[in-house]
């Protein structure tokens, strides 16, 4: 009788687990690289940085690319795969409101680090431009709201980065 009960539970769990996955957002399709930009001190973040909900900027230094231009890059600079996407924005992880938001530029239905996400300046959402697939950049955390992205077996997210505060009046984005 004991086995029995233990079995079933067994069958339970194991046939609802391929269930759990359906409604999450998987933000890992991207493969991780190096993530550095140094906007630490006040001057550079008022030069480069972002204030003011919606206001964006990309970062690249790969494929010959340098953007953007005149940016003090250092040996120690890395922009992820394919860019990095500044964006003021409502983190919605945390209570925080016109707070800097980093994503890979990448667009991760596409996953090639030269199909870069742009931004819809209107409704402050990422659109592949190859795909369609649109995401929620300035309040959702990259989520995806249509497109490939959306609507397949398991949602595509976008790849956050970490935009840490300096104390010096800036910010540093990492991974």
């Amino acid at each position: 009788m004991r086995l029995s009960r233990s079995l079933l539970a067994t069958a339970v769990c194991v046939s609802l687990f391929p269930l759990q996955g359906c409604h999450s957002v998987d933000d890992d399709r991207i493969p991780t690289f190096a993530v550095s930009i140094n906007l630490g001190d006040a001057a550079t973040w008022n030069t480069y940085g972002v204030a003011g909900y919606g206001m964006h900027r990309r970062f690249i230094l790969s494929q010959g690319l340098r953007e953007p231009s005149g940016f003090p890059y250092s040996q120690q600079s890395a922009t992820g795969f394919g860019g990095v996407l500044l964006i003021s924005g409502m983190d919605p992880f945390t209570t925080a409101t016109d707070s800097p938001l980093a994503y890979d530029l990448s667009c991760p239905m596409e996953v090639k680090s030269s199909v870069r996400v742009e931004i819809e300046s209107e409704r402050y959402e990422a659109v592949c431009p190859v795909c369609g697939s649109r995401f929620d950049v300035a309040m959702g955390g990259g989520a995806p709201i249509s497109g490939p992205a959306a609507s397949g077996k398991y949602k595509v997210g976008m790849r956050r980065y970490r935009c840490i505060p300096s104390g010096n009046g800036g910010y540093i984005i990492t991974n």
